[in-house]
């Protein structure tokens, strides 16, 4: 079925153009990921398609039996009625069936849950009202009588993920899903979840996202807005990657052979008397196309991160029976240690367990309950934090950088401006003069990241750095990362970037347990997954039932084929066992190429998955062979 149909859309705001002439279509199953930089039109792109903004010229038709549902950065609430009210808000008999339920579950009224039940039964809303618990549970959604206007930004992010799911799900229409950036703020089992769900929902979707592996595990196409124009390009992200390369090639390679053309056409031009003939006319015109090509700039400027680090002494951070509550919540339980130069550490951990609390007492802003911590003289730290740009007064962005410093010190000696700076920065002259409250979240964030790089320091913390960065600006800045010679600690949910840049990690399990995990945050979830599972299988096994029985049982009789399948599971599980230890031991490997990695990661998860099947069944079996 056809959804939606986009031929010569055009979008400027101001003088500055977005997207110019791009067509496209969306059919039914599709699933899409939108890549670009900040502030060329992603957003603006999907506004569009919502109906929540116009183009300056083009056509578009989407089709009439299709509903368009946007989850967007920004929540939209009725900030003055519960998240229940905002959640169940739309007008339909099973919605509002599951919200008298979910009421009358909460205020445990006996008589208003009787009838409650009644009419989900009469409508058949159960099945709808067991998908609705699932994306509550794993969205850790639960006091719903909370109102909107006292949550966080995070329970926010995640409430207004649930509202959009359950109002997809709940009337069986055609439903294009467009999600701008929806891994932010969750957590990576939350993360899982929601890649599983859209899968098995087989929704059409339209993705912005800054989390490569979701966006491998969720679409099978992506589109870029490049330069004014929208390049598509079937495949994963590694294949987007490589089909760009050859593209600008090959682009680059036309604008070279225009350019030796035009040189020989300005010598005719030149040459020309000024009465022309006809025929000579045509060569004119054809001369202005060709200048328009050779003058063609193919690639984008790319951010530039370049630093004069301090310098870092043998003694940088001691921490040694550092313990922090509060109340009945443990924090740190006698934490102890040592960072060496150039470590890179990834803070990892479920919401709320304290990983924020720990940046705090370690960069000495909060004081620990008992313990020390011991900062060397030579550390500056750079805290590049979820709160953003702080911003007192609505200045121009020049005014702004330079309240920090008038130049910056380059690695390789010389210093730059302000303005030259941020150049670097993908900040040109006319936007320098922009007020900070007209930049876009993404604009913001590389302009903290300009300020905290500014002031040279060689012990860089950054907490969900990921966040609103676009895939350009954060390729450019894991490569930056991966050759700094300071220290790195990185709380981050994005899987792809801290499998690239951390050697270990601190995960906090909760109730003041710190495990340093030597691996990568893809080695952490197979280990735990594995863990997960030794407990679910030995736990039948741990139950033990007495009983007389009034009767004997009487033993299922074994037939050829449950043997020959014991016998051919046995050896399956064998071999899985082989090849998994084989993929640890090449994943162990400290030269192995990332890329290589993340297929060795990818296998083991699959390995572990048949593993838990094939010994599940093998168990099944074992009782009547």
């Amino acid at each position: 079925m056809h959804y939606v149909s986009a031929e010569g859309l055009t979008k400027s705001f101001g003088v500055t153009p977005l997207f110019r002439n791009i067509s496209f279509h969306i059919n039914e199953g599709d699933k899409i990921a939108l890549i670009a930089r900040n502030g060329v039109g992603k957003s603006t792109l999907l506004k569009i398609l919502a109906g929540r903004d116009t183009v300056d010229d083009g056509k578009l038709w989407i089709n009439k039996d299709v509903d368009v549902a946007l989850f967007e950065q920004q929540p939209d609430f009725d900030e003055e009625k519960t998240v229940l009210e905002n959640i169940f808000h739309v007008s339909h008999p099973v919605i509002a069936a599951i919200r008298d339920f979910e009421v009358a579950s909460e205020s445990n009224d006996g008589h208003a849950l009787s009838e409650a039940i009644t009419q989900m039964d009469s409508l058949g809303a159960w099945d709808f009202e067991a998908k609705v618990k699932q994306i509550l549970g794993k969205l850790n959604i639960h006091n719903l009588q909370d109102r909107v206007d006292r949550l966080s930004g995070g329970q926010r992010k995640r409430v207004s993920l649930a509202k959009t799911l359950i109002d997809i799900g709940f009337d069986h229409k055609h439903t294009l899903l467009m999600m701008d950036e929806p891994t932010n703020h969750l957590d990576v089992e939350m993360i899982e979840w929601l890649e599983h769900y859209l899968n098995k929902e087989n929704v059409t979707l339209l993705l912005v996202t800054h989390d490569r592996y979701f966006l491998d595990a969720v679409s099978d196409e992506i589109w870029e807005l490049e330069r004014e124009n929208l390049y598509p390009y079937k495949g994963d992200y590694q294949n987007y990657m490589e089909k760009k390369v050859a593209r600008l090639d090959s682009e680059q390679a036309s604008v070279d052979k225009a350019k030796n053309q035009y040189r020989k056409e300005l010598e005719w031009m030149r040459k020309q008397p000024k009465a022309r003939t006809t025929k000579s006319k045509s060569r004119e015109d054809n001369f202005y196309e060709i200048e328009a090509k050779a003058k063609q700039k193919i690639q984008d400027a790319q951010l530039q991160l370049q630093m004069k680090m301090n310098r870092l002494g043998g003694k940088i951070i001691e921490m040694k029976k550092v313990y922090k509550s509060y109340g009945d919540k443990v924090i740190l339980k006698g934490f102890d240690y040592t960072f060496s130069k150039g470590e890179r550490i990834g803070v990892v951990g479920k919401n709320g367990v304290g990983k924020s609390t720990f940046l705090n007492i370690l960069q000495q802003l909060e004081e620990a309950d008992s313990g020390k911590v011991n900062v060397g003289d030579t550390v500056v730290f750079g805290n590049f934090s979820q709160q953003g740009l702080v911003i007192k007064d609505d200045l121009r962005v020049i005014e702004y950088v330079k309240t920090f410093a008038e130049s910056f010190p380059l690695a390789g000696g010389g210093s730059l401006s302000a303005a030259q700076f941020l150049e670097l920065f993908l900040f040109p002259p006319e936007k320098q003069y922009t007020y900070l409250s007209a930049l876009s979240g993404g604009e913001k964030k590389r302009l903290q990241l300009l300020t905290i790089l500014f002031r040279n320091p060689n012990f860089l913390i950054l907490d969900e750095p990921t966040n609103d960065l676009d895939l350009p600006t954060l390729a450019v800045l894991e490569n930056f990362l991966s050759e700094y010679q300071g220290c790195v600690l990185i709380v981050s949910h994005d899987r792809y970037f801290m499998d690239r840049l951390v050697d270990h990690l601190f995960v906090f399990e909760g109730d003041g347990n710190v495990r340093d995990f030597p691996g990568t945050y893809t080695q952490y979830r197979i280990w735990q997954k594995e863990e997960e599972r030794k407990q679910e299988v030995v736990k039948p096994q741990q139950k033990v039932e007495v009983n007389t029985p009034s009767a004997p049982v009487q033993k299922k009789k074994v037939s050829f084929k449950d043997k020959k399948e014991f016998e051919d599971l046995e050896k399956e599980i064998a071999a899985l066992e082989a090849e998994k230890q084989q993929v640890v031991e090449q994943m162990s490997n400290p030269d192995l190429p990332f890329e290589q990695l993340n297929i060795h990661s990818k296998r083991m998860t699959e390995i572990a998955a048949l593993l838990e099947e094939k010994e599940l069944r093998w168990l099944e079996l074992s009782e009547i062979v």
